[in-house]
């Protein structure tokens, strides 16, 4: 459990003071009993497994807890039986954040930058990458429109107030505010559609080098931000016309200067400049666009999926009437069009692709793990060009509950074809999937998928060595990979059955056999977040504990963190207890449903990475002591966080400190920092 202060002696007597409520100096059976019954209703209220344990079970548990046969103890030996147990103290948070706060004080400037660097990075970059060029386009047009003859109608003016002055001659103020927007508008409406491609995400996470300088982990952030930025430069470039460029230039005293400007136009009226193509498809692009962001709004959305979905389809006429926009080419060559064309080429044709797929019906079986969560199961067709692996994500129709929504959901396991995701309860559309399926048995449906899309967890596949840590229910990811690492090891072990052991003495030099090994640390604040993906983590444990015989090494160690606080000292006692307690008919913890023993607390990352570093060394120098070959090269171990940005701070600077280290010791263990983005 974790490590560091335990119990002090006025925690342990608060506890002894609430079992002995009567204060007669001892603590009997009897209280001990009841405290139990407190604690269960507390921590498992939907539970009734407190009641129905076993008499033999609960006494057992019970006796432990007291150190004694006899029915009662006194105050001052169950003290002692208590400081015996280790238990963390009530706070174990605190001292966690005072450990982390000593580290990053203890940073000197260049690693703090460098750290911060490895965790906001790549945003940073990219972001910086967005803005410069709606700077840039937008300082251009506010350039082009302001000091260009070709905008004029008279001679070059020597001051700014005299350029202002001419085009107020022509159209005022608000042509040149109008295509100052139009400017910032060309590379947002460019990224804005292009972060609508799912399969340009997916594409972009295959190749390292470029998902480690793009950071599309955040693409459903940035759409909205994009979206934000869209519809405000939009709304003001059309009331800049509306109010400005059209009313102005409409002007019976502007005729001579609007025909100096716009050269091969002829002037119009207001009305008339509204029934250009530019007028009207600009305020039907207004309407539309503003439709859609209502139809995006959280409340909508919540309410009806449906409708939030189908709200977006409207993407497409308004991609259309943008292409049209500027085709009267009234001020400006029309260049949107241009700029529009890659992203929506890409868009269009995966609507295309998710169209065909949504009648395409595949047979699948749905199944209930628990209150929450049900499992769909199915066989990935033939046909489908791209591999599919646990890890990814999918997005699942069901046409018998609507036959336009799509939701994604992560790839828990696949196996050759067989792929199945687990769906948490969480909205209507969930919910109802849920009534669709009954307790003890497996009902027959059918789905539609589009995929697989891929994912941060992509990368885990790049190195053979791996440590993952992070929080919430961000977790599904690794959870499958884990599964998925597994069955590729016991298909591969089956098929290498007759291979010899590397204890068996060679006849010429061996190499080493490939050593994968996983270190899986998830964080979560309250332990029902562990429960609903219990049975997927419980197989992986499971299968890590056989041995591996002839097959490849492949060494996974889950460990799991609940950091919610107790302020009450007996919950806290109690909660820990139960986590330690198991027996060979229930050997899974009553409070998470894991194999595992979760632990209370935040991860001493300091602790985790220097004994995963210690063991690296020690399974190097067995695998030479046997006498089996090790190729002194770079021994790369990926670190994958999700989680808190201050704790990423430290993780990476860790990650740097340890692969300095094994450079210093002729070691080559190298430690890769990946941040990661999940939801």
């Amino acid at each position: 459990m974790v490590t560091g202060i335990f119990l002090s002696d006025e925690e342990i007597a608060e506890f002894a003071h609430a079992l002995d409520k009567k204060n007669t100096g001892y603590i009997s059976y009897d209280e001990l009993e009841l405290k139990l019954d407190e604690v269960y209703a507390e921590l498992l209220p939907e539970s009734k497994e407190s009641q129905s344990r076993e008499d033999e079970q609960r006494h057992t548990f019970l006796r432990s807890v007291m150190g004694t046969e006899q029915t009662r103890i006194s105050r001052t030996d169950f003290a002692k039986t208590v400081r015996g147990w280790n238990v963390p103290s009530l706070n174990p948070e605190a001292q966690a954040q005072e450990h982390h706060e000593h580290y990053m004080r203890a940073m000197s400037r260049g690693r703090r930058l460098r750290a911060y660097w490895s965790v906001q990075g790549r945003e940073i970059l990219f972001i910086a990458v967005v803005v410069s060029m709606q700077v840039a386009f937008g300082t251009w047009q506010l350039v082009e429109y302001l000091v260009m003859p070709k905008y004029r109608h008279v001679s070059q003016p020597r001051h700014l107030s005299a350029v202002l002055a001419y085009f107020e001659q022509a159209f005022g103020w608000g042509l040149i505010v109008a295509k100052t927007c139009a400017g910032v508008l060309y590379p947002t409406l460019f990224f804005l559609i292009l972060s609508m491609s799912r399969y340009l995400a997916a594409m972009l996470r295959k190749h390292t080098s470029l998902a480690n300088i793009v950071n599309w982990d955040k693409s459903q952030s940035f759409h909205i931000t994009m979206s934000i930025v869209a519809i405000g430069f939009g709304t003001l470039h059309g009331i800049s016309h509306l109010l400005g460029t059209f009313l102005y230039g409409s002007l019976p005293s502007q005729r001579s200067a609007v025909v100096e400007v716009l050269k091969h136009h002829k002037p119009r009226s207001y009305l008339g400049y509204i029934a250009s193509v530019p007028g009207w498809t600009g305020i039907v692009i207004l309407g539309l666009f503003w439709t859609l962001a209502l139809l995006s709004m959280p409340a909508v959305r919540k309410r009806s999926y449906e409708l939030f979905q189908l709200g977006h389809l409207l993407i497409f006429p308004i991609i259309g009437l943008l292409m049209a926009h500027g085709t009267d080419a009234l001020f400006h060559y029309p260049m949107l069009g241009f700029w529009l064309a890659f992203p929506t080429f890409l868009v269009v044709f995966e609507r295309f692709v998710r169209l065909c797929y949504g009648f395409s019906y595949i047979p699948a079986k749905l199944a209930i793990l628990d209150t929450d969560t049900v499992a769909v199961t199915l066989t990935v067709p033939k046909n489908r060009y791209w591999e599919y692996y646990a890890g990814q994500y999918i997005l699942l129709k069901v046409p018998q509950l609507s036959h336009f929504q799509w939701h994604p959901f992560t790839i828990s396991t696949c196996i050759g074809k067989e792929m199945q995701v687990h769906i948490k309860m969480d909205g209507d559309w969930t919910s109802r999937l849920r009534l669709m399926a009954k307790h003890g048995s497996v009902e027959e449906i059918k789905v539609a998928i589009d995929g697989p899309f891929g994912a941060p967890a992509q990368r885990f596949y790049e190195f053979d060595q791996s440590i993952i840590l992070g929080s919430g229910i961000g977790v599904t990811p690794y959870s499958g990979i884990l599964a998925d690492l597994q069955a590729r090891v016991d298909r591969q072990g089956a098929e290498n059955s007759t291979s010899p052991s590397i204890d068996e003495k060679p006849l010429g030099p061996q190499k080493a056999p490939k050593y994968r090994r996983v270190d899986f640390h998830w964080i979560v604040k309250d332990r029902n977040q562990l429960r609903w993906f219990s049975d997927l983590l419980n197989k992986v444990t499971k299968s890590a504990e056989r041995p591996c015989g002839d097959m490849p090494l492949l060494d996974i160690r889950v460990s799991t963190h609940v950091t919610q606080n107790r302020k009450d000292v007996s919950t806290h006692v109690y909660r820990y207890l139960l986590e330690l307690h198991r027996t060979e008919e229930n050997p899974e913890s009553v409070l998470t449903g894991l194999l595992n023993v979760s632990q209370f607390g935040r991860p001493n990352l300091g602790k985790i990475l220097d004994e995963h570093y210690e063991s690296m060394l020690q399974y190097y120098k067995d695998m030479e002591d046997k006498g089996v070959g090790v190729k002194r090269s770079k021994r790369k171990v990926g670190v994958f966080f999700c989680g808190a940005k201050n704790i990423g701070y430290e993780l990476a600077d860790r990650c740097q400190v340890l692969t300095l280290r094994g450079m210093e010791d002729k070691s080559f263990v190298e430690y890769h920092f990946m941040l990661e983005v999940f939801g």
